[in-house]
């Protein structure tokens, strides 16, 4: 099963670039973010006419989540447990052939110390409460998204410079670090060691041209799942493309059977 995540900032405006690398890399399972459309605006039948099956949670303008699959979704859920009272558009989940999938946009935080930034560190821990659970029931689980955050130097263009901005702020930073010591498995990173290797670039003063990016979308799996990871990486080329989002697709790849016995 070849899994994917991808924020492609407005999925109607990128819809060319996103259906010309969905035929191309032809991945099972896709997790888009900032689709940025409410569900009954989604561009369905051109997903739809490719074979994939569409769980969407929508928001106008903001935010907005998808999971598009060739199999079936069953027990999508819709919302991420812990806070009732929020409504924004930022996680969908679904059961798809034995591996329970999400698509998870985690708040950009929009300045350090400010209420949004409390709420990105509240969604980390609210996603590291759902992990938990699922890792108790040992579910075999890919979960990926735009995290929004950098999880180590070799994965911002400039750590010393960066180090306390958003996407790379120690806070965020020992967020992410708590997840994956519950024992999950960063997916790109477990077969992939070369630094510098980023998944999104700043529209802003040139930073696809000079290479100025972080690595902030993952796949992260668990145990059961990354038994069975035997490929992952991140396709670069759609950033190159003219009015191409500002994020690049982050797959990997899961055999139909445990690499160990």
């Amino acid at each position: 099963m070849k899994i994917a995540t991808w924020n492609v900032n407005s999925v109607k405006a990128r819809l060319p670039i996103v259906l010309e690398w969905l035929r191309a890399a032809a991945p099972d399972v896709v997790l888009l973010q900032e689709i940025k459309t409410v569900a009954e605006d989604f561009p369905r039948l051109e997903f739809e006419d490719l074979g994939y099956n569409l769980a969407i949670v929508g928001q106008k303008t903001y935010n907005g989540v998808a999971i598009l699959s060739k199999r079936p979704l069953e027990d999508v859920s819709q919302q991420l447990a812990g806070d009732a009272a929020d409504t924004e558009a930022r996680y969908v989940e679904a059961f798809v052939a034995g591996v329970r999938v999400a698509s998870i946009y985690v708040p950009q935080g929009t300045e350090v110390g400010s209420d949004r930034f409390r709420y990105k560190l509240a969604f980390l821990d609210r996603l590291h409460d759902r992990f938990r659970r699922l890792l108790r029931d040992e579910e075999r689980f890919a979960f990926g998204g735009d995290y929004n955050v950098a999880p180590e130097p070799g994965d911002v263009h400039d750590a010393e410079r960066l180090d306390g901005t958003l996407c790379y702020h120690p806070e965020e930073r020992a967020r992410f670090r708590a997840l994956l010591h519950l024992g999950l498995t960063d997916a790109f990173r477990a077969l992939n060691h070369e630094q510098g290797r980023y998944s999104w670039w700043d529209y802003r003063a040139g930073g696809w041209q000079k290479d100025h990016g972080m690595r902030i979308d993952h796949l992260l799996l668990s145990p059961q799942a990354a038994d069975r990871l035997v490929a992952a990486d991140i396709d670069r080329a759609p950033r190159g493309r003219p009015k191409a989002s500002d994020h690049t697709p982050v797959w990997c790849e899961l055999s139909d059977v445990p690499l160990v016995a």
